[in-house]
């Protein structure tokens, strides 16, 4: 068993975008950080994060599928640590019409955003729960709270999590283990080009939250118990809390707008 006195945080996507400075964030609250990403730049960014005074172990693991889960899961064991913090952020979009967009990427959107984080949990938790003390954060998206056409698998993924993540924190609530479920809205990060988006409204757009603010209040609201949060600046939160009353309808047309390829140059 390791010996060090610092809390002790997994976090996956960690390589970029909100993992990232969810990583950077508990390293400035004191946490040891194992960040877990599939790409090359995980190690950069794990640079990043050490330089603010903590260990960093990496695993580079392919989270889309179950073998990469159970190395994610086995250096989580071999590191010898408690799990004090479970940060489930991993997770990939695809943008187009959903009678044209790739099976193949859609089902590793599913195999990613749904079936890994239901995976690491499974692994992670009990111990956590044996244990009777932990944190578990779960990112979904606001994309959770409307339809989502053109981003059609996407939003019904991060549907999936907020449900998911509702029902743990339900069946949890007397173990000291805590889940807080992330709702960010559209962020700065590689999302929008990774799915394809670039010539959307909504991914060409300058008003995009900043990373770090979304992971600051994520942490807080992680850390004060909170059951969910709509991270990102009062556009964002008041953009939720909308998205809730409207009829749904109203939602999917409001989101189609933004979504539809090319909709960027009609702006």
């Amino acid at each position: 068993m390791n010996n060090s006195s610092r809390q002790y945080a997994v976090v996956t996507g960690a390589s970029s975008g909100i993992g990232l400075e969810l990583a950077k964030e508990f390293a400035r609250n004191g946490y040891d950080v194992l960040a877990v990403a599939e790409d090359a730049g995980l190690e950069a960014a794990a640079e990043d994060v050490r330089a603010l005074g903590t260990d960093v172990q990496t695993c580079q693991a392919d989270l889309a599928t179950p073998e990469g889960v159970e190395t994610a899961a086995e250096a989580v064991e071999a590191s010898g640590r408690n799990v004090d913090v479970l940060a489930l952020n991993a997770g990939i979009g695809v943008g187009g019409r959903f009678l044209e967009t790739p099976l193949d990427d859609e089902l590793r959107l599913i195999d990613l955003n749904v079936r890994s984080t239901v995976h690491l949990a499974k692994l992670l938790l009990p111990e956590m729960v044996e244990r009777g003390e932990g944190r578990v954060l779960i990112t979904a998206s606001i994309a959770a709270l409307a339809a989502t056409p053109y981003e059609t698998v996407y939003g019904a993924s991060k549907a999936f999590d907020k449900s998911f993540a509702a029902s743990l924190r339900n069946e949890l609530k007397d173990t000291g283990v805590t889940v807080t479920t992330l709702l960010p809205g559209p962020t700065d990060t590689n999302f929008f080009d990774r799915a394809g988006m670039q010539d959307t409204e909504v991914g060409a757009s300058e008003k995009k939250a900043d990373p770090a603010q979304v992971a600051r209040q994520a942490y807080d609201a992680l850390m004060s118990g909170k059951h969910e949060i709509v991270a990102g600046p009062m556009s964002t939160k008041f953009e939720g809390t909308i998205s809730k009353m409207m009829p749904e309808e109203v939602t999917a047309a409001k989101h189609g707008k933004m979504a539809a390829p090319g909709s960027a140059s009609k702006k």
